[in-house]
């Protein structure tokens, strides 16, 4: 998950002027919101009969396409982590990622292992067990994929791909950024990412990331149009990108089983739609937009991301079990509830301690914590 305040030094006296575009602060939210309904949308039975079935079974065949929220947090990662880095040092760069990331993810690892060894599920849910504290101190390193670690939420698989896409933009930022040799990385990787299928099992595959690449490389690609709208080559490395996600989207809602018959329409649709809508947005459409409202919500999509899944799932399952109250308001007063907890999350941990790891990890004095 990214942050929509982009930083870039434009100052003649050496300080950044912050550009915050508030639409895709609340783009982010809808993709949080969206993935949400996709997961609560269908779940299992308490009685742990092994079986499909709906929390919302009249809504659970729109809900079903919230999946793409996902790669549309990755197309804004591949426009906002470049836009961020740009003009930066790598250490500059670890630093702003880590003040980002960490500490309200330390936090949600930690909620959600509270709250699912208080309110365990069962029945055939795709959470087993309660983490236990090895796995969970794993977890805090947000490395438990790669070292094969289970995760403590499912939801966090997304970050491992996001910590790859911020390693390649480091490597970039090392090299020295330019417009053309992002064009030309953007292009490579690109081809890597239709050639691997060929290559099953490959240990490129993990480098490579062949099912989620075109997002990124999309974003990026945008964020180069942002600078340079007349360059062609650009418009057709994005309509490359576009094309080869057409397909991935295919292929991701042909392999969906939820128990009911999903249309395969809707999804080139929708997200041939977030294409046209970040493009606009990277080319300046929504510039002037100043709600603030929208920055809050900004706020609000990682922690809520973090939460969401297996939290809310322990909450929405105990209140049937207990109330036997219909799914659908269990499930709105389980969004309206980690809607404030993530407020509480941005407000009591990331703000208070992101700027201390940042400056930490940049290697500059701690500020005064009276002022954050």
């Amino acid at each position: 998950m990214t942050t929509a305040t982009l930083e870039r030094p434009v100052s003649p006296t050496g300080r950044r002027r912050t550009t915050r575009l508030y639409a895709i602060d609340g783009l982010r939210l809808i993709c949080a919101l969206a993935v949400a309904g996709f997961h609560f949308g269908d779940s299992w039975r308490l009685d742990g009969v092994h079986r499909p079935a709906y929390h919302l079974p009249d809504a659970a065949p729109i809900l079903i396409y919230g999946f793409l929220g996902v790669e549309t947090f990755f197309l804004i990662s591949g426009f906002v982590i470049l836009m961020s880095g740009w003009g930066r040092t790598v250490r500059e760069f670890a630093a702003s990622r880590a003040a980002r990331l960490y500490p309200a993810f330390w936090a949600c690892v930690l909620l959600t292992t509270v709250v699912t060894a208080v309110l365990p599920i069962s029945g055939g849910l795709p959470f087993p067990r309660a983490a236990e504290g090895g796995d969970v101190l794993v977890n805090l390193t947000m490395l438990a994929e790669p070292l094969n670690t289970p995760l403590v939420d499912t939801v966090y698989w997304t970050l491992w791909y996001e910590m790859r896409f911020y390693l390649v933009v480091a490597v970039l930022i090392a090299g020295g950024l330019t417009d053309r040799r992002v064009k030309l990385f953007g292009a490579g990787w690109l081809l890597a990412a239709i050639a691997m299928p060929a290559f099953p099992g490959a240990w490129l595959d993990d480098v490579v990331m062949p099912r989620f690449a075109p997002y990124f490389i999309a974003g990026m690609t945008m964020f180069l149009l942002r600078r340079n709208p007349r360059d062609r080559s650009l418009w057709v490395l994005l309509a490359g990108c576009w094309l080869v996600s057409l397909h991935l989207v295919h292929l991701r809602v042909v392999d969906l089983k939820p128990g009911f018959p999903v249309a395969v329409w809707p999804a080139p649709v929708l997200i041939t739609i977030v294409y046209a809508t970040l493009t606009a947005i990277a080319l300046g459409a929504t510039d002037r937009l100043r709600l603030r409202l929208l920055g809050t919500a900004g706020a609000l999509t990682y922690p809520f991301y973090l939460l969401h899944q297996r939290v809310g799932y322990s909450l929405i399952r105990w209140c049937q079990a207990v109330t036997g109250w219909d799914a659908a308001p269990l499930v709105a007063g389980a969004v309206v509830l980690l809607l404030v907890v993530a407020g509480l999350v941005h407000h009591l941990v990331e703000r208070r301690l992101a700027p201390v790891l940042e400056n930490l990890v940049a290697g500059r004095a701690a500020p005064d914590m009276e002022a954050v």
